[in-house]
């Protein structure tokens, strides 16, 4: 009666494709079903729309009005994740800014004694803060290690992940970055703030968080994980534009990194999210400029404006950037691959061991980063205070615990500094902003800049991994800017030309290197520009990063993409393998289905549910004349909402007709798995043995219209189509036999009369053959 078996594997291609047995197939044998203990913790998100009975009658009781307020309400979320997100970062912001101010301060005061008692200051503080970061880490919110990216990539590609959109990852996220990033590690906070988005709208989605007892019935509206994927995708584009003040570069970041699946009206809300969260930055950035929320006077925020800086360029110095380009594209590469090998052994070896290890290494590289930031400028000579030149406004040396250019570190004399204090003794935004400063040609020297790349990058990719909340953006941008200002030192020595700005080429370092690791292009290529405030190095920028792309892409995959893989994260990928052509869709499909009948045995329904891990399941009938026939898909979890609620359970074998008095007992919400847990298991459900012995028709409670593909469709087509449409099961059947008709575009053009009841179509029905 049961035929085996529906494949819904995690190991792409075969992700969700499945067959349906051929009628001459007669009745299969049961086989034995392989459990994938090892990938349990990760499932399937369902965005299709299930159009059952209960879901068509609800739609058919919703007017107009309804449909306006669903809308309002999907703009009303939007302006509270904007607001959210922006207040989040302010938040971390003004945190890290002071814990770093302070910390500078304090050590700045303190070495004017005793450079001993200072280094001394210095590691304890940054110690306490990494302890707090991976304390809460790995006590509270394991989720919130690392930058978050992938994960979210990985759910708006559809793979659900427990644990990474709950209140408490959310908490360690915000408190977890304050510390690692207040504590000088060489990581940043933008990655984090794109999770720290997600986590908000997610939380809005579903009202709030039940175990926290922070959840309100006015906001659970949205019951399906389609609507909290558009959600999710505005949260991802806030926390863009939060961490860079880059709202255009948020909603592109969104579309072209984070997402498979766009639609005009999302892309109004995402910019309008963007939008309130520039707002909501602009206005505290604002309120920071009357000195009431941090140490050094700007709230933290990222402002690299070289407005002011390189205004024209030459043909000969193409060639200089194109350089730039390439040495980003391998650096980005060699980054990648190093971190994925660091990582690979900390989680298959390291962190097996438990979270004190975790601990200890996050603290032991706090030590070792503040014996380096601290000890490497002490063995630096200082150089001399060039002429003061009044148009620029920049002060040699600058105040002691301030930022700004020209660290007078472990100097003898007063006008004196010291270049690599300048950017390794420094917040690593205040370290970039002196990196692309403009009218300081000869800050660093070459020794020293060299000297702060390579030890920098060892520390970035020793660091990338440890069990706090980590984001590569502007570590990346650090790495690169050292060497594209390396490369402007060497221009303006050869061209000799006085309009030629090293903190340009430092600028197109940063993005070269971005694009050589993270693989982004038209978002990457928006940020730098608003960031920086220079739409005439917009051509640039394109070009270091198409070079620095193309290079870094004949090595091996994106940063996001190789993280994914290491955490067994299976994305489905913008194109298909090369080897899908060669494919058809009964080929990667699994042999065998489990399927049930219409009409359905409670005790046959438990039986494959608790031997096997499958989510959906086909449902066939038998006409008249014998034949079978194919009228759906139900779905695991809605069975186990059925069993659980015993409403539906009858004694006769026999299906009853959907449309006679027999009403539907389910709202469409009671079948939505929770955003915050992995839902109903059938070992929580508890069934008499009355109860196994009578029956269940799924006809009112599966999908009737799933999506079907013929059995020789070339693999390829079916994966576009599959990741397109965000499905998670597509049904393989047999060539069919006859066609009932024919749809075309006019087919599609609705249009309404002036009675709304009636409606003009164009047929183009072939008549069956």
């Amino acid at each position: 009666m049961l035929s085996n078996h529906l494949h819904n594997g995690i190991e792409a291609p075969k992700l969700a494709w499945s067959r349906l047995p051929n009628s001459e197939d007669g009745e299969p044998d049961t086989v034995g079903l392989v459990k994938k203990s090892d990938e349990s913790s990760i499932d399937s998100l369902d965005y299709e729309v299930i159009e059952n009975y209960a879901y068509r009658k609800e739609q058919a009781q919703r007017g107009k009005l309804y449909v306006g307020y669903y809308v309002m309400v999907k703009w009303f979320f939007a302006l509270l994740i904007g607001i959210g997100t922006g207040l989040a970062a302010v938040f971390i912001n003004l945190s890290v800014e002071n814990f770093a101010g302070w910390k500078f301060a304090l050590t700045f005061a303190i070495i004017q004694k005793s450079y001993v008692a200072g280094f001394l200051v210095y590691v304890l503080i940054n110690l306490v803060l990494v302890f707090s970061s991976v304390y809460i880490v790995t006590q509270f919110a394991p989720a919130a290690a690392g930058s978050g990216i992938p994960e979210i990539k990985g759910y708006l590609n559809g793979v659900d992940m427990p644990g990474i959109l709950l209140f408490r990852t959310l908490i360690g996220k915000i408190f977890g970055s304050i510390g690692s990033v207040g504590g000088g590690l060489a990581l940043g906070k933008e990655g984090p703030l794109v999770h720290t988005g997600a986590c908000i709208a997610s939380l809005l989605g579903q009202g709030g968080s039940s175990k926290y007892h922070l959840r309100s019935r006015w906001l659970q509206i949205f019951h399906s994980d389609r609507d909290r994927r558009d959600l999710v995708t505005c949260g991802c584009a806030a926390g863009v534009s939060a961490a860079f003040r880059a709202p255009v570069g948020g909603v592109l970041f969104a579309l072209e990194e984070v997402t498979s699946w766009w639609k005009s009206q999302l892309m109004w809300r995402v910019f309008f999210t963007s939008a309130i969260v520039a707002v909501v930055v602009r206005t505290a950035m604002g309120w920071c400029k009357s000195g009431k929320c941090g140490h050094f006077g700007s709230g933290g925020f990222i402002i690299w404006d070289i407005s002011d800086g390189q205004e024209d360029y030459s043909f000969e110095e193409f060639l200089p950037m194109a350089v730039i380009g390439v040495i980003g594209g391998l650096l980005g590469a060699l980054f990648n691959q190093l971190t994925f090998y660091i990582a690979y052994w900390r989680r298959n070896y390291l962190h097996k061991n438990g979270n004190r290890v975790k601990i200890i290494e996050a603290c032991l590289i706090s030590l070792i980063t503040s014996i380096i930031s601290f000890g490497l400028p002490l063995l630096r000579n200082c150089s001399p205070c060039p002429e003061a030149n009044p148009d620029s406004g920049i002060e040699c040396p600058r105040p002691p615990g301030m930022y700004g250019n020209y660290v007078n570190f472990y100097c003898s004399k007063d006008k004196e500094y010291n270049d690599l204090a300048t950017i390794f003794f420094n917040t690593q935004d205040d370290a970039i902003r002196n990196l692309f400063s403009a009218k300081t040609i000869h800050e660093y020297s070459a020794q020293s800049l060299l000297t702060f790349l390579v030890m920098f990058y060892s520390l970035a990719v020793v660091t990338f991994g440890t069990a706090v909340p980590a984001g590569q953006f502007v570590p990346g941008i650090m790495i690169g800017s050292t060497y594209g200002r390396l490369v402007g030192m060497f221009v303006v020595k050869v061209y000799k030309k006085l309009n030629i700005e090293e903190g340009t080429y430092a600028l197109l370092g940063a993005a070269s290197f971005l694009g050589g690791s993270m693989r982004m292009t038209v978002s990457l290529c928006v940020i730098m520009v608003e960031i920086t405030n220079n739409l005439k190095l917009l051509p640039l920028i394109m070009l270091v990063l198409l070079i620095s792309k193309a290079v870094g892409d004949a090595f091996n995959e994106g940063l996001y993409e190789e993280q994914a893989r290491l955490r067994s994260i299976p994305l489905l990928e913008s194109r298909p393998k090369y080897q899908m052509r060669k494919m058809t869709a009964k080929e990667a499909s699994g042999k065998r289905v489990i399927s049930f009948p219409r009409v359905v045995k409670v005790a046959d329904v438990v039986s494959i549910l608790r031997s096997n891990n499958h989510n959906g399941f086909p449902v066939i009938d038998h006409a008249r004349n014998g034949e079978t026939l194919v009228i759906g898909l139900m779905l695991r979890s809605h069975l186990l909402v059925l069993l659980q609620s015993k409403v539906d359970f009858q004694h006769s074998p026999l299906p009853c007709d959907p449309k006679g008095s027999r009403s539907i007992r389910h709202t469409i919400s009671e079948f939505v798995k929770p955003a915050s847990s992995k839902g109903l298991s059938i070992h929580d459900i508890r069934l008499s043995s009355d109860d196994l012995e009578m029956y269940i028709d799924l006809a009112l409670f599966l999908n009737p219209s799933p999506y079907i593909v013929p059995e020789d469709m070339s693999l390829t087509k079916v994966y576009n189509l599959f990741r397109q449409l965000g499905l998670r099961h597509i049904f393989v059947v047999p060539r069919p036999s006859r066609v009932i008709g024919l749809i075309t575009r006019k087919d599609l053009l609705i249009e309404e009369n002036d009675d709304s009841a009636s409606m003009e179509l164009q047929s183009t029905s072939v008549r069956s053959l």
